[in-house]
């Protein structure tokens, strides 16, 4: 039972990781890269759908990104999406058959920005862990007259080693995300 619980905290948390991970891909760096756009949602016939269900994307240069849209009559949906995508700062075109997006070049006061977004999305996720490790640790209370006091402290020892090496594990992609932000 008890090794039951710590099962599920680790995928729990693992899931954590991941989306964490996920979210700070979509904070823009110096560079265009597909993933800022997973977040965007376009209007399509009355519902939100995901821009990359409408569209595919590829960056032919560093700083500009090609929206091809599977049906042409979304384009003004899917340019005003990205335009009014928050922290992103894009400015896309339309051309008739594609979207370009151009990003600008950032400045050292909006990566700045970036970062504490970055940051902040960091926090969330370790607080999240958390409280994975919070829920946890209450089932396994609710198992002290099933178990011995022994195993239930080790248990708990081992839970709050998964849990430091989860944060630790969202620490180090901070890490690496507010390095990317900040190289010029």
């Amino acid at each position: 039972m008890i090794a039951d619980v710590l099962a599920d905290a680790e995928t729990r948390m693992d899931r954590a990781v991941e989306a964490a991970k996920d979210d700070f891909a979509t904070v823009r760096t110096g560079r265009a890269n597909p993933q800022m756009f997973q977040k965007v949602m376009v209007d399509y016939y009355g519902s939100p759908t995901p821009l990359a269900q409408l569209a595919s994307l590829n960056n032919p240069e560093a700083r500009t990104l090609v929206v091809t849209p599977y049906d042409k009559s979304a384009l003004k949906a899917i340019e005003t999406a990205i335009r009014e995508m928050p922290n992103l700062s894009a400015n896309p075109t339309n051309d008739g058959n594609i979207v370009r997006v151009t990003l600008p070049e950032l400045t050292a006061e909006r990566r700045k920005e970036f970062v504490k977004i970055v940051r902040g999305k960091g926090e969330d996720a370790k607080v999240h862990v958390r409280g994975i490790r919070r829920k946890s640790k209450d089932e396994l209370d609710a198992l002290k007259s099933e178990v011995g006091e022994d195993e239930l402290v080790r248990a708990e020892k081992e839970l709050d080693a998964l849990t430091k090496a989860h944060v630790d594990a969202i620490d180090e992609a901070l890490k690496r995300k507010e390095a990317e932000l900040l190289e010029v």
